[in-house]
């Protein structure tokens, strides 16, 4: 377990037992997974305790990972609810990987069971929401796209987010698209509705999108931005998500 001096004691055993939601990174790295796993989902039985607490010294995305798949081998999919209503965040982050760690789901199916998730108001569910299923949105891309481009137009600027960012060529903290660093343009459902959001939470995914892209494609990334800013040449959403696509080249 990653040691945390600097969060006070009292905290700490609450967040171990589920009881309240990290603040940072930080406190997200203290969480005892064993000790929150005893607290709020006992029926696991001690076999995959004592996997988590082997587990301990692990990064945490793997921690997640195992997590997921333990439940879902120990508990299974109907405990979903049960995580989801959790006051932990890093219990409802389990979801995610449960919902991640089911093979047999469809895309639409298991885009729509991480939809309250990617929703989620912790900041923190919402990375782990289209961390746990990426790979899933990768290996059925196109309608994954296709999909995901109805939920680029939704009202919760969350689920907007979540349509770029679960899809972006190279991303944080996961495996590239290979499909999407050759072409971009498979993007363009999904990229186009985005290019003047309003939120600075989907410009910034936006940009960071098309920052990926440009590290493979900087011609079609220039390009495109140009359009955009011809388009909209008064537009502040647009342009602040230009500037962010551009950072890196010159």
């Amino acid at each position: 377990m990653a040691s945390a001096p600097q969060i006070d004691g009292e905290r700490l055993r609450l967040l171990n037992n589920g009881a309240i939601e990290t603040a940072n990174l930080t406190e997200c790295l203290a969480v005892d997974f064993a000790t929150l796993m005893r607290a709020t989902l006992p029926e696991i039985g001690t076999k995959a305790i004592n996997m988590l607490k082997q587990e301990s010294q692990t990064g945490i995305l793997k921690r997640m990972t195992v997590t997921g798949q333990l439940i879902y081998e120990h508990v299974g999919p109907a405990t979903l609810p049960h995580l989801l209503n959790c006051p932990s965040d890093t219990v409802r982050g389990w979801g995610c990987f449960l919902i991640g760690s089911i093979e047999t789901m469809s895309i639409e199916d298991r885009l729509d069971a991480i939809a309250p998730l990617a929703d989620d108001h912790h900041f923190g569910v919402r990375e782990w929401a289209w961390m746990a299923v990426r790979r899933h949105i990768a290996a059925d891309l196109q309608p994954s796209i296709d999909y995901l481009a109805e939920w680029a137009d939704n009202p919760s600027e969350r689920i907007r987010r979540f349509s770029s960012e679960s899809i972006r060529p190279r991303g944080v903290w996961c495996t590239h698209i290979a499909a999407l660093k050759q072409e971009p343009n498979l993007a363009l459902p999904i990229l186009e509705p985005l290019h003047a959001d309003p939120a600075h939470y989907v410009q910034d995914s936006v940009g960071n999108w098309l920052n990926d892209a440009a590290k493979d494609q900087p011609n079609w990334v220039r390009s495109l931005c140009q359009r955009w800013l011809e388009e909209a040449p008064d537009n502040q959403s647009t342009t602040r998500i230009v500037r962010r696509a551009l950072r890196s080249l010159k």
